[in-house]
C-alpha cells in the first residue's frame, strides 16, 4: 500500500468515526451534531490542503524515483508552490538534467568511439573479460581474412591460425611481429581497458609491411648503386690493362706465351663475371614501373609453359595445366609478368630437382588468380622467416635475386601474393590481382 492510498484510507476512517459517534447527538442537542459536522467539514478541508502540500510532493518525488529507476532523464517535476518542497524539486531537476547531458555525452563517445573503431586502418579485436571475442572491426577482417560471424561470441582458444595462436602467447601490454606467407608484416599489440568495473583486452594489429618495405628498399638501392659504380670502374680499368698485357704474349717464348695468355684470360673472364653478378643486383633496383597493356592471360601462361617445358622433360618433371575455356584478359606488363612467371616455375624444378609434378590453374572473375603448386622439398621454418627478404637463398650459389624481383614487379604491380607449403605437401605461389 503506497502513501496517497494510507493517507486516503487513514481519513476516510477518521471521517467516518466521527460521524457515527455524533449521531446520538442529532436528536438530542442538534446544535452539538452541527458543531461536530462543521468540525468534520473543516478536517476534511484540512485533510485535502495537507494532501496537496505533503503527500502530493512526496507522490512527486517517488515518480521521480521510479523514472530514474528506468532511466528516463527527461521527465522533469513541476513545483507545488511549497518554498521546501520547491527547493527539493529544485535539486531533483537539476541531477536529472545533469544525467541526462553526462548519459548524451556518453552515447554520443560511444557512438564516436564506434565509427572510429569501424574507419581505423588498423585491425582492432575487443576481448571480453573471459578472453571471448566481442568485435572485430573491418580492418580486422581484411588483415586476418575472416568474417566476424565467424570468430565473435567464441573464445580466443577456439580460435585457430596463425594470427591467433601468436595473439594466445600474449600477455597485457606486449606486442609481437608476424610475418604473413606473403611479404606482409604485422605488428600485433594487446593492452586493456575497464568498462562497467571489467576488465576488457584489445588486440591492435598495424600494417608495417609499406613503411619496412620502403626503408629496405632505399637502402639496399643506395649500397647497390654504390657497389656497381665502385665495381664497374675498377673492372673497367682493370681489364683494359689485362687486354694490354696480352701485347707483351709475342715477346715471351711459345711454351710461356700459352701461359701468360691463359692466365690473362682466366682474370678477365673473373672480371666478367663480376660485372654480371653485379648487374643481377643492378637490375632489381632499375626495375622500371609497369607499363600495363591487354593481355590475354590463358595466351601468356601458355607461353611461359612452353618455355618451361624442355628444362622440365629434361628433370622428368610433369607441368599440368587447368584453366576455364575462355581466360579472358587482363591489363599488366606482359614481359615483366612473363619474367615472373618464369622465375616462380624455375623456383619449382630447382625444388623438385627430378621427377615431379607442377600443378599450374587461374580463376578469373572481377579479379584473376594463378596459382602454381609443386611437390618438391618444401619451405622449413627457417626459410619461411624470410621469405622475399631482399637476397636471401637458401641455394649454395643463390643471390636471392628471384624472389626480390618477383616481389618488387608484384609490389608494383599492386597485386597480392603468398607463397606456402599447404597441409597436403604441395608448395603454392599464388598471385592474385584486379583486372
Amino acid at each position: 500500500m503506497n502513501l496517497k492510498t494510507k493517507y486516503i484510507f487513514f481519513v476516510s476512517v477518521f471521517t467516518a468515526i466521527i460521524i457515527i459517534l455524533s449521531l446520538p447527538f442529532l436528536n438530542t442537542q442538534p446544535v452539538i451534531f452541527v458543531l461536530i459536522e462543521l468540525m468534520v467539514l473543516l478536517s476534511i478541508v484540512f485533510s485535502i490542503v495537507l494532501y496537496r502540500s505533503l503527500v502530493k510532493p512526496v507522490i512527486l518525488i517517488s515518480g521521480g524515483i521510479d523514472s530514474i529507476k528506468e532511466k528516463d532523464f527527461n521527465s522533469k517535476l513541476l513545483k507545488v508552490g511549497q518554498k521546501d518542497m520547491d527547493q527539493l524539486i529544485e535539486v531533483y531537476n537539476r541531477m536529472i538534467e545533469q544525467l541526462r547531458e553526462e548519459r548524451i555525452l556518453h552515447q554520443e563517445q560511444n557512438l564516436f568511439l564506434e565509427k572510429l573503431i569501424e574507419a581505423s586502418p588498423s585491425g582492432i579485436i575487443i576481448l571480453n573479460h573471459d578472453s571471448t571475442i566481442i568485435s572485430l572491426n573491418p580492418s580486422a577482417e581484411k588483415i586476418l581474412n575472416v568474417l566476424s560471424s565467424t570468430v565473435v561470441f567464441k573464445s580466443i582458444k577456439e580460435v585457430s591460425g596463425p594470427f591467433f595462436e601468436t595473439i594466445k602467447r600474449m600477455d597485457d601490454n606486449s606486442s609481437e611481429t608476424v610475418k604473413t606467407s606473403g611479404t606482409e608484416i604485422l605488428r600485433l599489440q594487446k593492452s586493456h581497458f575497464i568498462d562497467k568495473g571489467c576488465k576488457h583486452s584489445f588486440i591492435l594489429i598495424e600494417e608495417l609491411t609499406e613503411e619496412i618495405r620502403k626503408t629496405e628498399k632505399e637502402s639496399y638501392e643506395k649500397i647497390i648503386r654504390m657497389m656497381s659504380h665502385e665495381i664497374n670502374n675498377s673492372i673497367g680499368a682493370v681489364n683494359s690493362i689485362l687486354n694490354s698485357f696480352i701485347n707483351f704474349g709475342s715477346h715471351l717464348k711459345s711454351g710461356d706465351k700459352i701461359d701468360f695468355e691463359n692466365a690473362i684470360q682466366v682474370a678477365i673472364d673473373r672480371n666478367n663475371k663480376l660485372n654480371k653478378f653485379m648487374g643481377n643486383f643492378a637490375d632489381v633496383v632499375r626495375i622500371p614501373p609497369p607499363a600495363k597493356t591487354e593481355c590475354n592471360l590463358g595466351k601468356l601462361i601458355s607461353d611461359v609453359i612452353a618455355l618451361m617445358s624442355p628444362i622440365c622433360n629434361q628433370n622428368n618433371i610433369v607441368m599440368e595445366y587447368k584453366s576455364e575455356k575462355n581466360i579472358g584478359t587482363v591489363y599488366l606488363d606482359i614481359q615483366q609478368i612473363e619474367q615472373v612467371l618464369l622465375n616462380i616455375i624455375k623456383n619449382s624444378v630447382e625444388s623438385i630437382g627430378t621427377g615431379g609434378i607442377i600443378f599450374i590453374s587461374v580463376q578469373l572473375n572481377d579479379y584473376f588468380e594463378i596459382s602454381i603448386q609443386d611437390n618438391g622439398k618444401g619451405i622449413n621454418e627457417e626459410t619461411k622467416n624470410n621469405l622475399f627478404t631482399p637476397f636471401y637463398s637458401t641455394k649454395t650459389n643463390g643471390q636471392g635475386i628471384g624472389l626480390t624481383l618477383i616481389r618488387e614487379v608484384l609490389n608494383n604491380h599492386g597485386y597480392d601474393f603468398s607463397l606456402t607449403t599447404n597441409e597436403n605437401g604441395l608448395t603454392e605461389f599464388k598471385i592474385r590481382g584486379i583486372r
